[in-house]
């Protein structure tokens, strides 16, 4: 009981302040640590035991080796007050790279800190409660407990802290890695020439994205992105937005709720999706998605958010190579350049639409908002300057395309 008289001499004249970073530590008087250590190995015990009944994670009573990191871990944190309580001013960061690894180690194994930080906050009620008992049975200056219960949920926040800030150091480490895994995997997918279906799915593998039997490539205008956020696609796509154009890469697109995600992904910007193709064909479907956006820019297709290769295919064949349509055009057409401009624009859409039409002269009338008399004059007129030639299958179906190709393009200048 001296020394018990002592402490509280001596509680009584510490003036330390609190508010310090170890102001409750300096409020302690010296020696307590001393009288308070024999008292924890039982703390130590308890703490164990709560932790073990009361938090499912950690019951494991027959792994012997994961309790004792567990009592450990206990034992660590409660000598570690000790020592502060021994030294106020002594070095935390030590320990607190202790509990950094701790918050790493949770996170490399895939848990959350849920557990762990309802396990800080248990033992720091048992000691607590100890501490409590100890002074209702004169075994600790009453003085004391407002600097204890202070320093005790000062020491649990560090602590807690620590082990946040290893665990999302992590966790953010992890997501990087995944990330570039994934742009990695980008880049192999829609490499020419195609990589092996085994690298592919080796990658694959590592970043964490299953293996399609297909897969599309959207490509994002970059032009109508102006003052846009990056859009939030869904996990099981893969992406880069580094690159110009943006691109997206979708498994499976045919599946079901596919067109609907990546509509939803992506509202707002303009973007075309390139044909479906087997795993090592993305460089097609990319191929043709940028060729297809760049017609979209130039208005030649539709101005619409998404614009699916599959339902242009033509277009897409006859802009392929324009100087090639050019060249048919100059040789199937060239008789409309004697006509002034005005009525030869009228002669090249009724030759259009009558190919179309299968030579059916009411039937273009009507599309063209025309008498059939009309038509059959204008015929008359096209049957004087083309000849034999416009009764020849395969120079009708080359003055198709040709007429075909030059309309999309007037009507992309005239937008």
């Amino acid at each position: 009981m001296n020394g018990l008289r002592i402490l509280e001499s001596k509680a009584a004249g510490a003036t330390a302040t609190i508010e310090e970073p170890n102001g409750p530590f300096k409020a302690f008087p010296s020696g307590l640590h001393h009288h308070l250590r024999p008292f924890f190995a039982d703390i130590t015990e308890e703490v164990v035991a709560a932790i073990r009944t009361e938090i499912p994670e950690y019951a494991r009573p027959t792994d012997g080796m994961y309790m004792h990191v567990v009592h450990q871990g206990v034992e660590h944190a409660l000598q570690g007050f000790l020592e502060r309580m021994a030294k106020p001013d002594t070095d935390w960061e030590p320990v607190k790279a202790t509990y950094q690894r701790i918050g790493r180690g949770e996170a490399e194994e895939g848990r959350s800190l849920d557990a762990f930080q309802s396990a800080l906050r248990l033992g720091a009620r048992v000691t607590w409660r100890r501490i409590n008992a100890l002074a209702d049975a004169d075994l600790l200056p009453r003085q004391v407990l407002a600097a204890f219960g202070e320093a005790l949920f000062l020491h649990l926040d560090e602590m807690a802290a620590a082990t946040t800030a290893g665990y999302t150091e992590a966790r953010l480490h992890a997501a990087g890695e995944l990330q570039q895994r994934r742009t990695r995997l980008v880049d192999l997918l829609i490499a020419d020439p195609p990589a092996s279906a085994a690298a592919i799915s080796d990658l694959a593998h590592t970043a964490q994205w299953p293996v399609p039997r297909t897969l599309a490539v959207v490509v994002i205008d970059d032009g109508a992105r102006a003052g846009a956020s990056r859009p939030i696609v869904p996990p099981e796509f893969l992406a880069r937005f580094d690159v110009r154009p943006a691109v997206l890469v979708v498994p499976d697109p045919e599946g079901p709720g596919r067109a609907r995600a990546v509509a939803g992904a992506l509202h707002g910007l303009r973007a075309v999706m390139g044909p479906s193709v087997a795993l090592q064909e993305g460089a097609r479907s990319l191929r043709w998605a940028a060729e297809a956006l760049d017609l979209a820019r130039r208005g030649v297709l539709p101005d619409t958010e998404m614009v699916h290769c599959r339902d242009h295919l033509a277009t897409l064949l006859l802009f392929r190579d324009e100087a090639l349509v050019e060249a048919m055009a100059d040789r199937h057409l060239r008789p409309l350049d004697a006509i002034r401009p005005p009525q030869r624009q009228r002669l090249a859409e009724t030759l259009l639409s009558w190919l179309q039409c299968g030579h059916n002269a009411s039937e273009v009338a009507t599309r063209l908002a025309v008498h059939p008399q009309t038509v059959r004059y204008r015929m008359r007129q096209l049957d004087e300057l083309f000849g034999d030639r416009l009764h020849d299958p395969t120079t009708q179906f080359e003055m198709q395309l040709a007429l075909r190709a030059l309309n999309l393009r007037r009507a992309a200048e005239s937008t």
